[in-house]
């Protein structure tokens, strides 16, 4: 399975009241322990950002195809893979972060699911839903407010191949 290197999607900036980034988001924040019975992966979508303040309602709002965008140390504390998978359910293409919890970066990696961390953002000129094309190889985008790290060779390969066990399939 090829897939493409470039992607597009209108984004969330995943903000508080003062408009910056929400940084230490948990999994707890991202996917709740109380849906942990949940073992369907097109059910776990619409519980995703249920225990954020202020983004309860995101998993209603967001389309297919679109970007996230967080502050620092997304993904941290347990492991669950729901908190990865409520995003592949609901369809986001990428999720970008100043920085991601070790476990959680790892499970996104292997699940296929594009996490990308930034070198640089201005969130005075990016604006809420535009619409940015990445570049997964070497990290460009199309805005000029912008700027995050390339995949490394081995996500890329694993991302191209679908998810961790497909690619260990031809390694």
């Amino acid at each position: 399975m090829q897939k493409d290197f470039k992607i597009k999607g209108k984004v969330w900036l995943i903000t508080d009241n003062n408009n910056n980034l929400i940084n230490d988001i948990d999994t707890d924040m991202i996917f709740h322990n109380r849906y942990l019975a949940i073992t369907d992966i097109n059910e776990m979508g619409k519980y995703t950002f249920d225990n954020l303040e202020e983004w309860k309602d995101f998993a209603q709002k967001a389309e297919k195809g679109d970007i996230v965008i967080t502050g620092k140390n997304f993904g941290s504390g347990s492991s669950r893979q729901q908190a990865v998978d409520c995003f592949r359910s609901l369809g986001i293409q990428a999720i970008l972060s100043e920085s991601f919890g070790a476990i959680y970066k790892r499970n996104a990696i292997n699940s296929g699911l594009p996490i990308l961390e930034i070198k640089k953002i201005n969130l005075n000129k990016l604006h809420q839903r535009e619409l940015i094309e990445i570049d997964l190889q070497d990290g460009s985008t199309s805005s000029e407010f912008l700027e995050i790290e390339p995949f490394s060779k081995v996500q890329m390969e694993i991302y191209q191949s679908g998810n961790l066990f497909y690619y260990g399939e031809f390694v």
